[in-house]
């Protein structure tokens, strides 16, 4: 376990590998535990890079003690200087659900730190959110959903929702309920309000690096139909559209998501170092 210490807080990551830096940036209620396989595939002998994952403030083991905000902007700025601290100059970023539409905002906040970047699932739109993330980001209800009486019925209520998330709904409604279980009230709802309110397509033309997007048309998180949106918001953009996936491709279809990041990885003339 890694960690470093940023203008506002500790930042928890895993890193694994050598070779090209790779940055994995997890959605909500997840953490660095999301790109386990991910990281040992790429990251492992002969796979050419080191993979660093990190923990949003709020999320996993990074400690939110000092925070005031956990918004989407502040998200971009704890990935920006977490490259400074490390000396990350410039690096392709993959990113699940919030995780990518950070890492698209990191791509037209600092440009010069970012090569490429891969949304999985991802909200361009946080209009395209499912009712249910919708209805988290209110205060009241995000304190309802974390309070010591709502949070059982939430879990029990995570479990029906996840048999429509998920190949696997047991394990993914397991990791999310732990990885929920070390959020706070505010870190619970005011990310996923603020994502909510976000809305990318007014700046994406600004965005020159490749850009890849992965859909699952089986999502029932974010609307399938923001890869329609980030086609037209960014022109050279290369849109996976996948028809038996869901919002977690990563863990539906585990080994043509390691594939497709790493021809993601090797594409435009990147190649990996032994």
């Amino acid at each position: 376990m890694s960690s470093i210490v940023i203008d506002q807080g500790i930042v928890h990551y895993e890193t694994y590998g050598s070779g090209k830096p790779v940055l994995l940036l997890h959605g909500w209620l997840g953490s660095w535990e999301l790109w386990r396989n991910t990281i040992e595939v790429l990251g492992g002998r002969g796979g050419g890079f080191r993979i660093y994952a990190l923990d949003f403030w709020g999320f996993g083991e990074s400690d939110d003690k000092r925070r005031v905000s956990f918004a989407v902007d502040d998200f971009i700025k704890l990935v920006n200087q977490f490259m400074e601290r490390l000396g990350i100059v410039r690096a392709p970023l993959v990113g699940h659900s919030m995780g990518g539409t950070v890492s698209l905002g990191v791509a037209l906040d600092y440009p010069r730190q970012v090569s490429k970047v891969m949304v999985v699932g991802s909200p361009i739109n946080g209009q395209s959110l499912y009712p249910l993330l919708k209805l988290s980001g209110h205060r009241i209800i995000g304190h309802l959903f974390r309070g010591k009486i709502g949070y059982p019925l939430f879990k029990t209520g995570m479990r029906v929702y996840a048999e429509l998330m998920a190949k696997d709904a047991e394990g993914v409604w397991r990791m999310l309920i732990r990885d929920t279980d070390q959020t706070t009230a505010q870190s619970f709802f005011e990310s996923i309000s603020t994502l909510h309110r976000t809305d990318l397509r007014p700046r994406l033309h600004e965005i020159q690096v490749p850009v890849t997007g992965l859909y699952g048309k089986k999502d029932v998180i974010v609307d399938p139909g923001q890869h329609k949106v980030l086609a037209e918001g960014v022109s050279h953009a290369k849109i996976l559209l996948r028809p038996d996936s869901g919002h977690f491709t990563m863990l539906d279809e585990p080994d043509f998501f390691v594939q497709a990041v790493r021809e993601f990885l090797l594409s435009e003339g990147d190649t990996p170092q032994e």
